[in-house]
């Protein structure tokens, strides 16, 4: 994928570019390229300047007041040049009633205050790969919870419970040992239950156990195209613990999320063929 470019720009008489300069950090943090071209520009300046650096969008910020007429100004000027295939969009302290203005003059998004700077970043990333003709991934999608994984120090020992009490039926046990754990599963109705066995201290299970005890440990999502899913979820910011797919139980190729990205829980990408 081509790295976006981006010129940071503060029209007119504005004195303060702190807002500026945190976006522009936070496109660059995104990995974008961005060129910030500092205080009190002139349209005809900033136009200049996106044409020289060869950007993909403009951004404008504007806390003077004036962004009814810079902002369109800046639009026109790229018509002038024949630049008009930059993206433009803006953002500080503009009025609601004022956005639809704007927009009708070429502003692509006005971004008000309090909005996200990942937001942001993605607004532009999709605008300039739309405008490209560039496809991404498809959205994340999975077909359903396969299992949720639980993490016991004995499968032998805790059956009992979960085939004499809770009335489950043992489907399938096997050892993974690219994982370093027996597992179990047990039908759950419309979902398996996965009990995890550490085979020795080198598991994560064995880890997870030792520091937080017996109980759950992931929720497993069927998915199909599990790399495709990969890359759209890294995409998305998300962080993966595996960064590609490996053997799982039942011949399956799984990826777990890390659970920093996912609100505290450990989510298990699950493919399986057929």
């Amino acid at each position: 994928m081509k790295k976006i470019r981006v010129l940071v720009a503060k029209p007119g008489l504005d004195g303060h570019d702190r807002g500026a300069l945190v976006i522009a950090q936070a496109l660059r943090d995104y990995g974008m390229e961005v060129i910030y071209t500092g205080l009190r520009q002139t349209p005809e300046q900033i136009v200049a300047a996106a044409i020289q650096e060869d950007v993909d969008c403009i951004g404008l910020s504007c806390l003077s007041g004036a962004h009814n007429e810079l902002f369109p100004a800046v639009v026109e000027r790229l018509k002038e040049k024949g630049a008009d295939d930059i993206i433009v969009v803006g953002g500080g302290v503009i009025p609601a009633d004022d956005i639809p203005f704007l927009e009708s003059k070429g502003i692509k998004k006005i971004f008000t205050p309090g909005t996200p700077t990942l937001e942001t970043a993605k607004f532009i990333e999709r605008a300039v790969y739309e405008r490209d003709g560039y496809v991404p991934s498809e959205p994340f999608q999975m077909k359903q919870v396969a299992h949720i994984g639980i993490a016991v120090r004995s499968i032998e020992e805790s059956l009992t419970f979960y085939q004499k009490i809770l009335g489950l039926s043992l489907v399938h046990t096997e050892t993974v040992e690219s994982q370093n754990v027996k597992v179990a599963f047990l039908d759950g109705g419309n979902l398996y239950l996965e009990l995890l066995e550490p085979l020795n201290e080198k598991s994560a299970v064995f880890k997870f156990i030792e520091k937080r005890g017996e109980g759950l440990h992931h929720v497993a999502l069927g998915v199909t195209d599990i790399e495709a899913r990969i890359r759209r979820l890294k995409e998305e910011g998300i962080q993966m613990i595996d960064e590609s797919a490996r053997p799982g139980a039942e011949g399956a190729q799984v990826a777990f999320l890390h659970p920093k990205s996912a609100h505290g829980v450990l989510y298990e990408l699950c493919e399986k063929e057929g």
